[in-house]
This record gives C-alpha cells, sequence and structure tokens, in this order.
C-alpha cells in the first residue's frame, strides 16, 4: 500500500507523524512517500525537500519566495501523479497544499484526503465548498466539523484533537516544579502572550498591565511565562517592567512548561489553541487578543461566531472570558482574572465537557485518523 502525505509546518508535522504510527499499526505493509519535517521521517519517509520551506507566515514573507512556492507545488503534484499512490493525505497548510490537490485531480483519479478542516464555522464558509471540488475526505479535529464539510459535498470523520494525547504533568511534576522554584504554597498566575512577534508585541505590555490589580489582591501571588523559542527574548524584555517579576520557562524546558500549566490557578492567555491545553490540565483561564488594525476590520466583519474561545465553542458555553479586538485592554482583563481566582470552579464542568468531546480517554486521534483514512478507500 503507497500513501503520499504533505506537511508544511512543525504542527503537521506531528499531525502527519502520528496517523503515519496509527496506518502503520492497521497496515504493517505501507510505504510513505511525501514532505514533511522529523516526526514524519521517523515513520520511514524521505521528505522530498526540507519542510521548513513551506513554513511561511504572512503576506511579507510569502512574496519573496513566490515562484520558488510556485515550483514546489508543481514538483510535488508531479511527484505524487507519478507515484500513484492509493491516496494523497495534505494536512493543513491549505495555500500549499490544497494547490498540489487540485493539480492532482485534474490529471488523475487519485483520492484526496485533507487532515485539519477549514475553520469555516468562524468565518469565510465558502471556503469548503472550494475544497470539495479537490478533496474527497476530511479528517477533522472538532465534533460539529463533519456537518459542515458533508454539507459542502465531502466525506468527513471527526478523528479527535491532538491535545487528548498530550503528556500532562503529575501531581508530583507539580510539586517538584513548585519546589524547584521555590513557590511554596503561593497563587500561581500563568500568563501567556504568544508565540509571535506580532502577538507578543501587542500583548505583553497590556498583560503587565492588567496584572497589577490581581497583585494588589494577592501580593503573594506568583507569575509564570513559558516562552515560545522564537520570541523568548523579546518576551523577557517586555516583561522586564512588569508589575511582578515573572518567573519565565525557557522554550527549551517542555516539562517545566506542562508542569507550570498544571500548577497554575489561573491562566491569562492568547486566543488560540492554547485553551485547549489549558483545559486538559483543568486550569480556568481568562481569554485575551488583538490584532493590526487592518486585520481587526476585516475580520470583525467576517466573523460567524461570538466567541473565538475553542473551550466555549466545544463545550457550547462561554463560561471563559475573553477580551478581543477594543475589547482587550488591561482594567476589564484584570477584574476577570479577579474573578475566576475567586470562583475558579466555575470553568472546570466546560473544560471537562471540552476534553470529552475532543476524543479524551479514547483512541488515539492518530490512530482513529488512520482508520478513518482506510475504512473510506473504497467510497
Amino acid at each position: 500500500m503507497k500513501i503520499f502525505v504533505i506537511a508544511g509546518e512543525p504542527s503537521g508535522d506531528k499531525l502527519g507523524g502520528a496517523l503515519m504510527v496509527g496506518l502503520r499499526q492497521l497496515r504493517p505493509d505501507v510505504t510513505f512517500q511525501g514532505v514533511g519535517g522529523l516526526l514524519m521521517q521517523a515513520q520511514g519517509m524521505r521528505s522530498q525537500f526540507p519542510m521548513d520551506e513551506l513554513s511561511i507566515m504572512g503576506i511579507a514573507e510569502v512574496l519573496p519566495k513566490y515562484f520558488h512556492l510556485k515550483r514546489r507545488i508543481r514538483e510535488v503534484a508531479t511527484a505524487v501523479i507519478a507515484a500513484k499512490p492509493d491516496v494523497l493525505i495534505t494536512i493543513d497548510s491549505p495555500d500549499f497544499c490544497l494547490r498540489v490537490a487540485r493539480l492532482v485531480k485534474d490529471a488523475s483519479r487519485i483520492r484526496t484526503v485533507h487532515y485539519v478542516a477549514p475553520t469555516v464555522w468562524a468565518w469565510r464558509p465558502k471556503r469548503a465548498t472550494k475544497m470539495a471540488k479537490v478533496i474527497d475526505h476530511v479528517l477533522a479535529l472538532f465534533p460539529f466539523e463533519p456537518r459542515l464539510m458533508q454539507a459542502a459535498g465531502m466525506a468527513c470523520d471527526f478523528v479527535g484533537h491532538p491535545v487528548v494525547a498530550e503528556t500532562i504533568a503529575t501531581a508530583a511534576d507539580v510539586a517538584a516544579f513548585r519546589s524547584a522554584h521555590n513557590l511554596g504554597a503561593d497563587p500561581l498566575i500563568l500568563a501567556l502572550p504568544g508565540s509571535r512577534r506580532g502577538e507578543v508585541t501587542r500583548l505583553a505590555t497590556r498583560f503587565g498591565a492588567a496584572l497589577q490589580p490581581v497583585i494588589a489582591a494577592h501580593p503573594t501571588a506568583r507569575v509564570i511565562v513559558p516562552c515560545a523559542g522564537p520570541v523568548e527574548a523579546l518576551v523577557r524584555e517586555l516583561t522586564a517592567n512588569w508589575p511582578v517579576k515573572p518567573l519565565l520557562i525557557s522554550a527549551n524546558d517542555p516539562a517545566g512548561k506542562s508542569a507550570a500549566f498544571a500548577a497554575a490557578d489561573v491562566a491569562l492567555a492568547a486566543s488560540g489553541t492554547v485553551s485547549l491545553e489549558l483545559a486538559a490540565v483543568g486550569t480556568p483561564m481568562v481569554i485575551a487578543y488583538d490584532m493590526n488594525w487592518l486585520s481587526q476590520m476585516i475580520i470583525s466583519r467576517m466573523l460567524l461566531v461570538d466567541t473565538v474561545t475553542l473551550v466555549n465553542l466545544v463545550s457550547e458555553t462561554r463560561v471563559v472570558p475573553e477580551f478581543i479586538g477594543k475589547d482587550c485592554q488591561p482594567v476589564p482583563i484584570g477584574a476577570a482574572l479577579l474573578n475566576v481566582l475567586t470562583d475558579p470552579d466555575a470553568q472546570n464542568a466546560a473544560m471537562m465537557l471540552t476534553m470529552a468531546r475532543l476524543g479524551q480517554g479514547g483512541e488515539a486521534p492518530g490512530l482513529r485518523a488512520a482508520r478513518a483514512v482506510l475504512d473510506r478507500l473504497d467510497d
């Protein structure tokens, strides 16, 4: 059995690696070709070229490499057509992957599967209809996505979110973390201002100001900031003048990050999948986010949902306070943090429901995804 797999960024490589493990478990005779990172290569795939060529964010970064990316799209599509695999699986990175799929469909009858449904429930719903022209089957991370993909004309299976397969710090890990940093029984506040330079630049100062009333009300509280690798130096610079000196966890200390997530009494986090990481360890949260003026204007006009927090969406509640765009102001954020510290149990049911709906306690998402691919091969 031959499968061609394409991933264009580290998160896709992680999904792809787990999927390939599942495929090997179910079909030991499987062979892989494609493009991917170290996790996918560990499953026996030789990447056609380094995956990081595709890990490009933003117009300013894409434009200088536009013609090179066009060549790579044609090159990969040609390789797929020549290989005649039983299925082509593309993982996220729609700007690259769906263009490859289009060329493949124009020239062959090779089955196409896309892993990670587009967020048509949030904005730009017509993307699903456009995608259905080149994709036969979608693997969805959220339980409310299959009906939307099916309505657009594609088969779709919910296979679980990868967050449910992440390693969670134990009580012993948390105790060791507190001891190592002399934290005692002090209240712990986790601050997560993002992983990209633009996010950290816009949010770090506001996060620091929002913490001020919390520290005033809880003078012994400690603030912990796990740093993302690309912005670690920037985080150190922008948190230097916060009302309390934060404990910074290096990007090279994943165990420390995991323990900090589980140890925290409350988290102030940028919007994104981090809300699911917090829900997985039962840490209540406040979500805040801002973007540049033009993006805010465009997205606010196109947004189809009244919350962008994934815990709120999956649990079908609105218990996690969020402050987005013009509402991303220190005073209301600080008040919400104080409220959550006072009543941390208010979010517990929603977090537990979220994790249950995402597949916690069930079959690993990678294996579920592999089973879904194989079960529908003859559709």
